[in-house]
């Protein structure tokens, strides 16, 4: 019997590439790799050590693993609409995380830059 919950997050990825992404370039080591992304992001709160706390939030790109063929490294740039991003390490998390249990979709970090 095959896993239907694997090939039911392998179909929604899938429609999720087709329907809700844009075109991005990724740049590792100078070598760029057109991917289509879907935006997203992570949100984080950080107190201020008197019983404050200030919100915000990094600028996510999830990235299908098949269609990226490399990992994540802090530093790389992706650039989406003119705008480029740097990816950036964001607490425990490093610069990426696996959107899914399955380790299909990469959910990269990111900061604008310009």
């Amino acid at each position: 019997m095959s896993d239907l919950l694997r090939k039911g997050a392998e179909w929604l990825g899938q429609q999720r590439r087709k329907h809700c992404s844009s075109p991005v370039d990724y740049i590792q080591d100078g070598t760029t790799v057109p991917v289509q992304a879907t935006y997203g992001k992570t949100g984080f709160t950080i107190s201020d050590g008197q019983g404050g706390s200030v919100g915000a939030h990094v600028v996510d790109f999830l990235i299908m693993a098949d269609e990226l063929n490399l990992k994540p490294q802090e530093g790389d740039s992706i650039i989406a609409d003119g705008v480029t991003y740097e990816v950036m390490n964001f607490g425990d998390d490093g610069c990426w995380r696996w959107s899914d249990s399955y380790l299909i979709t990469f959910r990269i970090h990111t900061r604008e830059t310009g």
